[in-house]
């Protein structure tokens, strides 16, 4: 009878890690830096190609038993020989930038992958720059790869980044370079550019000419072209800039030759489509709440049915985290909810999740820092000053402070990292009021009021302004809407609509070629 054991593996791994552990029958002693690490030559052998070819071929060390590594980080080095004799590591924010060096040096191809794989998670606009480098100066391909494609989606919020400003000259070309930016004008590379030039003006501007070439100038409208580019001072006083210029002015005031004119800089970015769709959730209809739901798919412009959530909901707040649609609190036709339901769109399918402590109708919701919140609302007694906070690590609501005035019919949007809460209604009136939430202190602190009461106020920030828009002042329904200043912390008219608007929903769509826009 054949017999293989499952358990010799994992207990003989065991049994000479013990031995090591004792410093029993080791065969060598690893020096870096300061540590010294007891280890048997045939394990690290059998795991690092770098051991084997160090003790099976003529190097002295394959004769020395004691043996200096170098350009290692000592703790990194430790992790790694723990790795070898039990098969388990823990990488993480603190060791990855110690670990990758020390495995792609040592040749552990599946620690170099685990360390990438985790730094493609930790991908964000404020160090993606960092990442890329980083997985260049090490060679990981893949990491390189993914960072690059997240740099160039994500350019609007990367260009706002230190790590964009600190950036050297070649490798801002290599970004700016490619056709897949994604951005909603040229004018962004343009402004990028010389944002950067002027972060340190004393040593970049010699620079701008190499720089500016790989701007596609041609691809400016001839007001920003004009007005912006050819009149800097920077780009006056240079004759390369200058030319460029001129290139450009050429190419848009004579369409008739822009075939004899193509090139490297005529060529049109590819924005990435990220096939994003719009959820109509709930509502109400024919004098009852409904359950069901439409998605519209803007790449074929078709309206579809998906599965309905399990309850009717109106007056239902609804946001998306982590790819997840969530339906929160409403009311069902008779009674004010406290349930959340959550919508998965590959399975097609709503779950419930876990549901908050207080029935809301009319509540505000947003997504911050990785958490659903829940602002304000109605119970059915009276409007809210509580606000709740969805963890969906831990599928757990958990109170915070609440705010300074109970409001339902609210408005809410995530603006400079803090929540804000604006207008709605309290037990007697309207309100023009405003407050922000400060995840990082767990505070609301009073902001300066609107200029008009706004129940029913849509609220979006739109090319970084927050505006407030439209809603009811207790006597007339709104079309007007406010901008506010954070710096000044004052709120100002900001025109109006063609129509006057209680609840209406508002959205911002980034449209190619052009500034964002409010729907």
């Amino acid at each position: 009878m054949a017999y293989s054991s499952d358990k010799h593996p994992r207990q003989t791994l065991e049994a000479i890690n013990s031995l090591r552990k004792r410093r029993e029958l080791c065969d060598v002693v690893l020096i870096v830096g300061d540590r010294r690490i007891y280890a048997h030559r045939v394990i690290l052998a059998a795991c690092s190609p770098y051991f084997h070819a160090m003790f099976t071929g003529e190097l002295a060390e394959s004769r020395q038993t004691e043996v200096i590594i170098r350009d290692i980080d000592e703790r990194a080095m430790e992790l790694l020989i723990d790795f070898a004799y039990t098969s388990q590591i823990t990488v993480e924010e603190s060791n990855v930038q110690t670990l990758l060096p020390a495995a792609c040096l040592l040749q552990l191809q599946e620690i170099q992958e685990v360390c990438c794989e985790f730094l493609k998670r930790q991908l964000d606009p404020s160090n993606c720059l960092g990442i890329r480098a980083f997985a260049d100066t090490h060679a990981c391909r893949e990491l390189l790869r993914v960072a690059d494609k997240f740099t160039q989606h994500n350019f609007q919020e990367v260009m706002e980044s230190e790590e964009f400003m600190l950036l050297p000259a070649n490798q801002l070309i290599d970004i700016i370079s490619s056709d897949e930016l994604n951005v909603r004008s040229e004018e962004q590379v343009y402004n990028a550019v010389m944002s950067w030039v002027r972060y340190n003006l004393p040593e970049r501007r010699n620079q701008l000419p190499m720089v500016l070439q790989h701007v596609r100038l041609p691809l400016l409208s001839p007001k920003f072209l004009v007005g912006t580019v050819g009149a800097d001072l920077l780009v006056k006083s240079d004759e390369t800039c200058r030319d460029l210029v001129d290139e450009a002015k050429n190419y848009l005031l004579l369409p008739q030759e822009r075939p004899l004119m193509q090139g490297p800089r005529t060529r049109p970015r590819k924005p990435i489509r990220c096939g994003e769709v719009l959820f109509a959730v709930g509502g109400w209809c024919s004098g009852d709440a409904i359950s069901s739901v439409e998605r519209y798919d803007p790449q074929t412009h078709e309206w579809r049915m998906v599965a309905s959530m399990s309850k009717r909901r109106c007056g239902v707040g609804v946001a998306v985290l982590d790819d997840l649609l969530y339906a929160v609190g409403g009311h069902d036709g008779s009674s004010y909810l406290n349930s959340i339901e959550r919508y998965e769109p590959q399975s097609n399918r709503w779950t419930k999740v876990a549901s908050m402590s207080t029935r809301r109708l009319g509540v505000a919701v947003a997504v911050l820092g990785g958490y659903l919140y829940a602002v304000g609302g109605s119970d059915g007694t009276s409007p809210l000053n509580s606000v709740e906070r969805y963890d969906p690590r831990t599928n757990r609501w958990y109170p915070i402070a609440p705010m300074g005035t109970r409001r339902k019919h609210l408005g809410c949007s995530v603006y400079n990292d803090k929540l804000y809460a604006v207008g709605g209604r309290d037990d007697a009136t309207e309100l023009s009021s405003a407050e922000c939430y400060d995840p990082r202190m767990n505070a609301w602190s009073p902001v300066v009021a609107m200029s008009s009461r706004r129940s029913g106020v849509g609220l979006a920030v739109v090319n970084g302004q927050l505006l407030a828009v439209g809603g009811f002042d207790g006597t007339t329904y709104l079309k007007t809407i406010e901008i506010y200043d954070p710096d000044a912390n004052t709120w100002r008219m900001y025109g109006g609509m063609n129509y006057r608007r209680l609840g209406g929903g508002v959205g911002v769509v980034k449209m190619p070629q052009c500034e964002s826009h409010l729907w």
